[in-house]
């Protein structure tokens, strides 16, 4: 059984710090990627993980809700080098994607008139394709059977209906709530496995009742007092602590809390878009948004806010989860409740494809194609999504010299 408590070697922090930081820099291509370069790096050419272990660390990160790869990350860096380690880990594997897409900020200031019309149209094209596919592959995966796919559809027919945040949290509620009261043996419970525990069980008691705290009490201060930070901080938080099914949910969530009131449509999906053709997580675009924002806070101190409040809650579930972890996976009715989330999460996407996305990217038959185009790129050419963005964007700019 492994210790309670990490214990780090001479030059670990140093050694995840600069691991991590390399990946940041290389990993392109979304958060099943990322899992497959961890494996690679970290368990077949570092071997700080067997395979067992690292696949408990990663059945624990996508049953907790936020992105998944960061969360993995987080949870090999504290194993290695404690609490250092784990952030340590983290901002080696954000920093490249969030100087890459503050820089797009900034230059969407500098530029935006001569821009755009095109560029920036084209990114929010890329965008409905790379939504496209991830709801095409999620559905796969997430609602393989009938009953899934009938909360699926469901889940997106109440929040095209009732296009709020609250709604969407409370799709993902009853979903969950009907996952468990339904149960019947249909979800084994995970086979018993190498235990994971690693960390003080009171400390993480502690982390988990901060995470839950932060959930209610951010809100009530964010409307008692009309501080906008703090209404900023609300927000982000809650898209960290309430999205399930890795970073493509993020836009949904965000955009029915920040468009029209913080930031403007166009520039929200042009964001996203260039998300897509940066290397490490999709939770960057955090940083973007906050940037963007178009009223204080915003610039760099907006950045970071946002992002460290989309991330914080990735910190507090995975090392306030990681003593309990063998009991938790072991429960076959939460497995089962966690399945029918998982399925909602599909219908969120679909409903988010059709509102922003494909309202904002479609405006001319010609568009449309273009979208066909970078999906057939993505799914039947298996381009990069770096690179069918980086098209994506020439195309659009060309589509505006023509009348």
């Amino acid at each position: 059984m492994p210790a309670e408590h990490p214990r780090p070697r001479p030059g670990a922090l140093r050694d995840v710090a600069l691991e991590f930081l390399r990946l940041g820099l290389t990993s392109f291509g979304g958060p099943v990627a990322h899992l497959g370069y961890f494996r690679q790096t970290f368990v077949e050419r570092r071997k700080w993980l067997d395979e067992a272990e690292y696949a408990d660390l990663v059945a624990l990160c996508q049953f907790l809700p936020g992105p998944a790869s960061s969360q993995v990350g987080i949870g090999i860096g504290f194993r290695q080098a404690g609490y250092p380690g784990a952030l340590a880990a983290w901002v080696g594997f954000t920093a490249p994607s969030v100087v890459l897409l503050l820089a797009f900020a900034y230059g969407i200031g500098q530029f935006h008139d001569l821009v755009g019309s095109g560029l920036l149209h084209g990114l929010k094209i890329a965008a409905l394709a790379v939504v496209a596919l991830a709801v095409w592959n999620m559905a796969k995966n997430l609602a393989p059977d009938r009953p899934r796919r009938a909360i699926a559809v469901l889940a997106a027919v109440a929040v095209l209906l009732i296009p709020n945040s609250l709604a969407q949290i409370a799709v993902l509620g009853l979903a969950g709530l009907w996952g468990i009261v339904r149960h019947k043996d249909a979800a084994p419970a995970a086979p018993p496995g190498e235990e994971i525990r690693l960390g003080n069980r009171a400390v993480a008691r502690l982390l988990l009742a901060l995470f839950v705290a932060l959930l209610i009490v951010l809100p009530l201060l964010a409307a008692a007092t009309g501080d906008p930070a703090l209404r900023v901080a609300d927000q982000f938080y809650r898209a960290g602590a309430l999205v399930f099914g890795g970073g493509h949910l993020v836009l949904p969530l965000l955009q029915a809390q920040l468009v029209p009131d913080f930031l403007s449509r166009d520039t929200f999906l042009a964001g996203y878009g260039a998300a897509q053709a940066v290397p490490g997580p999709l939770f960057s675009f955090a940083a973007f948004a906050g940037a963007e924002l178009d009223r204080p806070p915003n610039g760099l101190p907006g950045a970071l806010l946002a992002l460290g409040a989309i991330y914080l809650p990735s910190f507090l579930l995975v090392l306030g989860a990681l003593p309990f972890w063998t009991r938790l996976r072991r429960n076959a009715r939460l497995r089962s409740g966690l399945d029918a989330a998982n399925a909602a999460v599909v219908g969120l996407l679909i409903a988010a494809l059709y509102d922003p996305v494909f309202v904002a990217a479609v405006e001319k038959p010609r568009d449309l194609a273009v979208a066909l185009l970078a999906l057939a790129a993505l799914a039947l050419l298996r381009l990069p999504p770096w690179l069918v963005v980086v098209l994506s964007a020439a195309a659009g700019y060309g589509l505006s010299l023509i009348p």
